[in-house]
């Protein structure tokens, strides 16, 4: 038989840092995941993040403060609409963004994007990241994981946080992530607390493996689906609801922080 002019060849190091979105409501504890994160892994692992706010770079002052990596390694996006449009439907900031940060701390292993504190329907586009952790926390509500939606259904990893809180505001965590799970049909759901050692260390071997399956080229970016349909308010209380199907965004976002969140 004739030599196989396709002989197969192992796969390759991607030549770009793996892109991890980390997305959820205002509150939930967005910046202080990613700063476990950091502390848990920055010995052993280059990592970059960029944080997303409307308005300011009150994240990235954050964890800047908080001393989890050299100052310069965290950059901040100022998005000026909600914060979904920067995550989904024009990605180019961000991109731009993450694409400089590998450029000038090459070699990163991970570029960490946090998104501004949105609804439950937010999600980041598959061309931006290719993993995506949604997250929520006790104090939200122990139903609020039966809600559904793409980011809680769909993505990567949801993470319950601060699981330390929950005997002060009535929440069953074992009941949360159960819920969690069965709206997720089974995929990865971590109840998280800072303080919790085993908790952290979950979270740790699930970055890590995600990393080397994206390494290894197995991994697959997923899209957890558009953004259900949902309504801008503008200062008079008057607005328009639409979706984001099929690039369905032609529409201002002038109006305030608390009300894009």
């Amino acid at each position: 038989m004739p030599e196989n002019p396709f002989p197969e060849t192992a796969p390759t190091t991607p030549a770009r840092p793996l892109r991890l979105g980390v997305a959820g409501p205002v509150g939930v504890g967005k910046s202080s995941l990613i700063a476990t994160v950091c502390r848990a892994l920055a010995a052993e692992l280059e990592i970059g993040v960029i944080t997303n706010d409307i308005y300011t770079d009150e994240d990235a002052r954050f964890l800047r403060s908080a001393g989890v990596l050299e100052p310069e390694r965290i950059r901040a996006v100022e998005t000026g609409a909600c914060p979904h449009t920067a995550i989904r439907d024009d990605v180019t900031a961000n991109l731009l963004a993450a694409e400089d940060l590998a450029a000038d701390f090459a070699p990163l292993d991970v570029v960490i994007i946090e998104s501004g504190g949105d609804n439950l329907t937010a999600t980041f586009s598959p061309a931006l990241v290719d993993a995506q952790i949604f997250v929520l926390d006790v104090a939200g509500g122990g139903d609020v994981a039966r809600k559904g939606g793409p980011g809680i259904g769909r993505a990567d990893l949801l993470v319950v946080n601060k699981t330390d809180l929950a005997p002060h505001v009535g929440v069953d965590v074992e009941q949360m992530v159960a819920d969690a799970s069965a709206a997720r049909e089974g995929r990865a759901v971590i109840a998280l607390s800072r303080t919790d050692e085993d908790s952290v260390a979950a979270l740790r071997g699930w970055l890590l493996d995600v990393l080397a399956s994206y390494r290894s080229g197995a991994h697959v970016a997923q899209d957890p689906g558009p953004m259900a349909p949902h309504f801008h308010a503008d200062e008079d209380g008057v607005g328009v609801l639409h979706s984001h199907a099929d690039g369905d965004h032609a529409h201002a976002h002038d109006h305030d922080d608390a009300v894009a969140r």
